[in-house]
């Protein structure tokens, strides 16, 4: 899934789909559902790799979504379990596989966020400056995992959860000073956390064909 910027050069960019959470909500685990015949995880998979050199999925090791991640050729990136349970210990767990591979900035993206395009991850980005993360904010609040985030946080954000403590994201964001990126238009980080949530998005991509 490498990529190449319209001046040739590579994009020192990874993305990472985050589909490890519990789906407690979903009753089912919500990043294989269908949408329009995809599951919601081939949605953002498309929207990350508009934008990412390589993307991978933040998934337990023994699920659906790492088998589907599996059949999509996509890496599967799982927690580390020394970490805190938590969004944020998949977070880490993205980061040091960025890390590893040599890239500087990580784009992160839940899986059930399925409207965010390439147009918004590339805002995120443009605006993320020297600053070490930046995430979205829409009239309905903040939507602290859409967002990008520089790889040498890992080991701020690794010691801390090391020590069994897992922050709201909000508040490693606030702690960070990460930027906050506001977007006049909230529909496409509308999100499909419970059946009735998705099946209004599905109806309404359905008016919109």
């Amino acid at each position: 899934m490498a990529k190449r910027s319209r001046e040739g050069k590579d994009r020192r960019i990874a993305g990472l789909l985050l589909a490890g959470g519990r789906s407690s909500r979903f009753g089912s685990e919500k990043a294989v559902a269908p949408l329009a015949g995809r599951p919601l995880l081939a949605w953002s998979a498309a929207a990350l790799a508009e934008v990412c050199e390589t993307v991978a999925v933040s998934a337990v090791a023994v699920s659906e979504a790492a088998i589907l991640a599996k059949s999509m050729r996509l890496g599967v990136v799982v927690d580390d379990p020394r970490h805190a349970r938590g969004p944020l210990a998949g977070l880490a767990a993205g980061l040091a596989w960025a890390h590893a591979l040599g890239f500087d900035r990580l784009v992160t993206l839940p899986c059930d966020t399925p409207l965010v395009s390439g147009r918004e991850l590339s805002r995120l980005l443009a605006d993320l400056g020297a600053g070490p993360a930046a995430y979205a904010v829409t009239e309905d609040g903040p939507q602290p995992l859409c967002a990008v985030w520089r790889v040498d946080l890992l080991g701020m954000l690794g010691v801390r959860l090391a020590m069994g403590r897992h922050p709201a994201v909000r508040v490693f964001l606030d702690d960070i000073k990460a930027t906050l990126v506001s977007f006049a238009d909230a529909a496409p980080f509308r999100n499909a956390n419970t059946p009735d949530a998705l099946a209004l998005l599905e109806a309404d991509l359905a008016v919109r064909r």
